[in-house]
């Protein structure tokens, strides 16, 4: 079938809306149309990188209407509304154990291009492929064509522009707090990059009953957003000694640490700010060329520990887990709202550009309106 997708050309150039093809639904398949999609930092590493074939299509925080499914498809029925997540195979010894986040074909089915086993691609253009199914869906498009395992239904009364980020920026920066820290009620935890997984990771600190909450970051209307929604302390990297300061907030390190900029340096800030018997959580994407440094001396002498997160966290599930988001959403404990700016499909670059320059923490993408009804 024919759809329409913001397409990358060139690795430093604006998405460009195009028509391009879309194969059939396999048995396991579920074809959606999008009715809005968030704009992921993963997204915009992913763009950048020069190593990817061109034109890619990418997207993968995509919510919609379920039109047509594969034979074998049990989860969802034609005219479900769902909420899309990445992809994961289901029989591998990780998803099998309940970690589908950690998927050991995670990669095959994530970053493989769209190319399916006989060779062929899902997404083309005049007989070409596309570099697709980013993250299990290419969501930057009037359709997705996803696997049912990333497909979760929805209540039809639930706003689905508000619901798209939950499918990877806020599920990866509360499941780094609720499911992979699961911090102390009392306890203290600091947390770097207030972008919408490092506040998605406050609210959920919040949640867990922390008490001393320290966010950290350079734009000072992202820390202002950061005390509306629960900071007790925020701290511009611009200005303050950093490390100093958190010291003194925390009386020598803190009980936890998120890490949510995806930069190398400041990673090395949050291995240095854990205190005595402290978790750190890494949940910013760096790229895959990225290092860090830390002295291991100085965690061992702290019993501290270092752990990396994405997506679901440890020993969850994305679906359940997303259901759990949704009641703390409609409760008030998760007003994701305060940082969500929306954009029309044909303004998908100006929403990029707001976020890379930090006008926008999360930018939602709504495609047109004849077809989100």
């Amino acid at each position: 079938m024919k759809i329409n997708g913001a397409l990358s050309l060139n690795n430093d150039g604006p998405l460009i809306i195009q028509e391009l093809d879309l194969a059939d639904p396999k048995p396991s398949d579920v074809l959606v149309r999008i009715v809005a999609t968030g704009i992921c930092h993963t997204d915009l590493i992913a763009k950048a990188n020069t190593a990817l074939p061109l034109p890619a299509l990418f997207g993968h925080e995509g919510a919609g209407v379920v039109e047509k499914v594969g034979s074998a498809v049990t989860r969802v029925v034609v005219g479900d509304h769902v909420l899309l997540t990445s992809a994961s195979c289901g029989y591998c010894a990780r998803c099998q154990a309940g970690n589908p986040s950690y998927c050991l074909e995670f990669h095959a089915l994530n970053m493989g291009g769209g190319r399916c086993a006989d060779g062929s691609c899902t997404h083309t253009q005049a007989g070409k492929p596309v570099f697709s199914r980013f993250l299990g869906q290419s969501s930057f498009a009037s359709h997705a064509l996803v696997n049912e395992r990333s497909a979760i239904k929805l209540h039809p009364q639930l706003p689905l522009d508000v619901m798209a980020p939950l499918g990877c920026g806020v599920l990866t920066g509360a499941a780094a707090v609720l499911n992979t820290l699961q911090p102390r009620p009392g306890s203290s935890l600091v947390l770097f990059g207030a972008g919408a997984v490092g506040l998605s990771a406050l609210m959920a600190a919040k949640i867990a009953g922390c008490s001393r909450l320290i966010v950290v970051d350079k734009i000072s209307a992202r820390l202002q957003v950061a005390r509306d929604l629960g900071a007790t302390h925020v701290v511009d990297a611009s200005e303050a000694n950093t490390m100093a300061t958190i010291r003194e907030l925390t009386g020598g390190g803190a009980d936890y640490v998120v890490e949510a900029s995806g930069v190398p340096k400041v990673m090395e800030l949050a291995i240095e700010a854990v205190g005595q018997g402290g978790s750190v959580a890494i949940v910013g994407m760096a790229g895959s060329q990225a290092t860090v440094n830390f002295n291991p001396v100085t965690l061992q002498s702290k019993g501290a520990n270092i752990k990396g997160c994405m997506l679901a966290g440890e020993n969850s599930v994305p679906e359940p887990f997303i259901r759990k988001l949704i009641e703390f959403w409609k409760s008030g404990q998760l007003p994701i709202e305060k940082m969500l700016r929306f954009y029309e499909f044909d303004q998908i670059n100006d929403a990029i550009a707001d976020s890379l320059n930090g006008v926008t923490i999360k930018p939602v993408v709504r495609m047109p309106r004849a077809t989100r009804s």
